[in-house]
Order: C-alpha cells, then structure tokens, then sequence
C-alpha cells in the first residue's frame, strides 16, 4: 500500500494541512516541537487505530475542539485505489470508512495499511515488558492470517471468563469450575501458539543475515518461549497451574504469557550490548519483519522512523533506510536538521518537506 495524499484536521496543533508523500521516501524536519512527530503520529493511528505517543485519544484532539480527522487516499499494490478516514472524538467512539463505506471495526481500516514504527523509545522491543514483543509477532501474523485477528479476539474473551471464575473462587470447585474455559483456552491457545512458534522460525534466518549487517562484532539470538512449560502441552499446565491460579485469581500460563528471548553467547543482550547496539538489534529485528512481510505477501508495507538522528550514528541510518527502500517499502523520517540525513541525495525518488507554525511544505 502507498500513501498518495494525506490529510489532518483538528490534528494535535494542525488545523488543517495536507501534503503528497513521495512513494519512495518523504524526508520530513522542522524544530522541536514543530509537529514533525504529529505527522507520523497520525499516519500510525490509519495502521493502528491509536497514537504511539498517548493512550488518550483526547490529547490528540486541537484545543476547543470535539474531534480529529485524518483522510489518505492511497493504491495497493494492484494499483487499485482506495480513500480511507478516521475519526476519534472526545468519548472512546471512532468512525472509520473504506471508499465511503463505514466499518464498525477498526480491524478493517488497519488491515489495510501494514505500518511499522521505529523511534526513540523502540529499544523497548528488547528491553520491555514482554506484551511489547508478543505485539510485534502478532503484527506480522494480523497481516498474513485472516482469521489471526478473530483468533486473538476469541482468546481474549475466554481468558476473561476463566479470569473471573478464578478471581472468585471460595473453595467449592463445583461452583467455581473452569473445566468449560479451561476446553476452549487450550484450542485457542495450542492454535496461537503454533502460528507464532512457525512465525519466529520464519523469521529467525532473516533476522540472523539481517544483523550481521547492523552488529557483525556479535551473535544475537532470538527464541520463542510458548508461555507454559516446553516439555508439557498447555492441558497439563493449566492443570499444574490450577491451585496456584486461585490463589492468585488470574490465569498465570497461555499464549498470553509469550515473549521473543533476545540473547548474545546465551546471556540475555540487554545484559551485553550498550543501549546503542540495542538500537542496531531492534532496527535489523523490524527490517526483518519488513522483508519477510513482502516476501510471504507480495505486499509492501509503510514505515515510519521518528527522529532517526537520536537513535542511530550515520552509517547504520544509511544502511536501516537503504534496507527498506530496497524492499519497496514506503519510508517517512523525521529528523530536526536535513544534515542529519545528506546521505538522501543519492536517492533519486524522494521528496522533503518542512513543519513550521502549524504548516507543512515541501521543499
């Protein structure tokens, strides 16, 4: 998918702009607090549905205002067209709408435009909590398997349950049996757990000829763990499990305990690599993601790198957006000076744009 032409209104500190990004790379500078970011940030709301900067939907919406818009007109890879908008007021409502026709589910609108982000903060990939790394496996999954999406819905709503029915337990099993969701755990769960356990193996080659480029001094290493006991299927943990997840109320084993291991010479790597290489390990991992996506889907995704000079030295910003450009990915940077990027010359099929007072021009 490419973006052709976009446009926000009542967006951050945007009033109403617009602009035509390049379908190669758009190359976007301006102050600190120029809007840069806000540019990118509601490209990810089209990818995601939300703001990669606040959980409130509210902070995004201009001052004295009720609601934001953001409008893109775009083609796939066919070349067919397609016009696309949301909108999120002050209430947790959304509309959302694919050539003037309105979805109820944001999932819809998303599918649409594979977007990946890379920023100041992405080192959280490696040194977060495991949510962020079980969020970028099922990224990858969302975009191949229809039905992924629908899967993980389905799970989330019989965890819920059996959540509910451990929280409240007294000690009289009868009342408080979870053999019902415990049934439908393990068929949801076992089904999740063999797409994302064949999806890292996928990814784990690319990953490895990927990072030789950005950290050839070291071997990084990713595995998957399931989120229960490798030498037992997700039945007999559950059952393992049973007494200690009523004492605690919550289920404490399932796909929603996964996590992607990073590690160098069988240390953990945040434990080895300076938050520099970090940085370089987080950027092979999703050049990575981004190349496998194209290579199983025939499709080319969208990229937002957000303040590229903070984050990486010359070379490997260079060398990140030489890799994605290579996949025909359509690539957005922002950086505070054009300095920061005078490499961009040798690109032919680019466009650079300014942010100043609320405004956006290209160069």
């Amino acid at each position: 998918m490419i973006l052709d032409k976009v446009q926000l209104t009542k967006f951050r500190n945007f009033e109403s702009v617009q602009f035509s990004p390049s379908p190669s790379l758009s190359i976007i500078t301006g102050k600190n607090g120029s809007g840069k970011s806000s540019l990118l940030e509601a490209l990810h709301y089209l990818g995601y549905g939300r703001s990669f900067r606040t959980s409130k939907h509210q902070s995004v919406i201009k001052h004295d205002n009720d609601a934001f818009t953001i409008f893109a007109c775009c083609q796939n890879d066919d070349g067919k067209q397609f016009k696309i908008g949301l909108s999120r007021g002050n209430s947790e409502q959304f509309k959302c709408s694919v050539n003037g026709e309105h979805f109820k589910r944001l999932s819809d609108l998303v599918s649409l435009l594979p977007i990946q982000l890379f920023t100041p903060q992405s080192t959280d990939l490696v040194i977060g909590s495991p949510s962020e790394r079980r969020r970028f496996c099922d990224w990858g999954l969302f975009h191949v398997e229809q039905s992924y999406s629908e899967l993980i819905k389905n799970y989330g709503k019989v965890l819920k349950h059996r959540n509910a029915l451990l929280k409240d337990y007294n000690g009289q099993s009868a009342q408080n049996d979870t053999g019902y969701w415990d049934q439908q755990i393990i068929v949801l769960g076992e089904r999740i757990d063999t797409l994302r356990g064949e999806y890292v193996n996928r990814l784990i080659p690319v990953f490895e000829s990927t990072c030789m480029q950005f950290l050839p001094e070291f071997s990084v290493e990713i595995s998957y763990y399931r989120g229960w006991e490798k030498d037992s299927d997700l039945s007999q943990a559950l059952n393992k499990k049973l007494p200690y997840d009523r004492k605690v109320g919550y289920t404490s084993v399932g796909p929603h305990k996964a996590d992607l291991r990073f590690r160098v010479n069988k240390t953990q790597a945040q434990e080895v690599l300076s938050r520099g290489q970090l940085r370089m390990a987080v950027a092979a991992l999703q050049l990575a993601q981004t190349k496998l996506f194209t290579l199983e889907t025939g499709r080319h995704s969208i990229f937002l790198l957000d303040d590229i000079g903070a984050e990486l030295d010359a070379e490997k910003r260079e060398r990140f957006i030489d890799g994605l450009l290579e996949t025909q990915t359509q690539v957005f940077v922002t950086a505070i000076e054009q300095e920061q990027l005078e490499f961009v010359n040798k690109y032919k099929d680019k466009k650079l744009f300014h942010v100043e007072h609320c405004n956006v021009n290209e160069e």
